[in-house]
């Protein structure tokens, strides 16, 4: 099984690749940096202020001032940061952008500028990879942070963007469940009519790579054993490696509750841009923010 301490294997080939670090002056993100250093993960572009900057380092990870696999940039200020954050990646100087302490709107903002930016004419999207004490695999939440209340279009795009971050962790063809509160097509319920027609897109090819089975309740989706009680008996019922949630209120319960009661791992990703987007939460522990960089630079293959 492969497991979320493999996304952080310093002999992977994304060894060699750099993460450029908008507003790095905060010691929860350098704390992130010094574990990918000590393992050998990636280099950093580290951009803020260089006095707060360097006081930092100096004050409380010292040994990454003149490190080998660290650079410095100055900025004046967020939005400066931002600016050369997102320029590092689009210039091929960096494979992934990692948000700092610079708020996410100004970042996202330099994401989405329509000259400087980095968007590559895809929906972006939010994938988080879940490890779960017991489960036998990896479960991929599909969009728990970025699109509030996604439409079939956008549905088909986050399951086709999450679909490509599992072929690259090696699972060929993943089963992907839309969530719904019933396994029925119900006209009342939303989330049911999307589900159908996003199996439907499948068959005929509009979504790739993949196999879609639903609508499914949660626990219909990861459970063949709850599958079979309530009748349903294929091959993918149980089995589903990604969860679609219907709207980013339903991802966001889910993918807290996983961390808080059940304790799982998880590494997570906005993705859909020239280059993966690692956007950290003052919550996420350094632990976790270092899974999101290992799966961040598998993304970036």
């Amino acid at each position: 099984m492969l497991k979320l301490d493999d996304l952080i294997n310093p002999e992977m080939p994304q060894a060699t690749r750099t993460v450029s670090i908008a507003a790095a002056a905060d010691s929860a993100v350098l704390e992130t940096v010094s574990l990918a250093v000590g393992q050998g993960l990636c280099t950093f572009l580290l951009i803020d202020d260089r006095q707060e900057l360097a006081s930092l380092m100096a004050d409380d990870f010292p040994h990454l001032v003149n490190h080998a696999d660290v650079r410095t940039s100055h900025a004046r200020d967020f939005t400066d940061a931002a600016a050369q954050a997102v320029k590092a990646v689009r210039e091929n100087d960096a494979a992934v952008l990692m948000k700092g302490r610079i708020p996410t709107a100004l970042l996202m903002k330099a994401v989405l500028h329509a000259e400087k930016g980095l968007r590559i004419g895809r929906t972006l999207s939010h994938v988080a990879a879940f490890e779960v004490a017991g489960y036998d695999r990896l479960i991929f939440i599909t969009d728990a942070g970025m699109n509030p209340e996604p439409d079939l279009n956008s549905k088909a795009a986050i399951i086709q963007n999450a679909v490509e971050i599992a072929q690259k962790l090696g699972i060929e063809k993943p089963v992907v469940a839309p969530l719904a509160a019933v396994e029925i097509v119900n006209p009342k319920m939303q989330a049911t009519l999307d589900a159908a027609a996003l199996v439907a897109m499948n068959v005929r090819g509009q979504i790739t790579g993949c196999i879609v089975d639903g609508p499914l309740a949660l626990d219909n989706a990861v459970s063949v054993e709850a599958a079979r009680h309530k009748g349903l008996t294929g091959e993918t019922a149980g089995r589903a490696d990604i969860l679609l949630v219907p709207n980013i209120e339903s991802g966001n319960i889910l993918y807290k509750s996983l961390v808080y009661f059940a304790k799982a791992k998880v590494g997570a990703v906005i993705t859909g841009a020239k280059a993966p987007i690692v956007l950290t939460s003052r919550s996420d522990s350094a632990q976790s923010k270092l899974y999101s960089l290992g799966l961040a630079l598998h993304a970036s293959d």
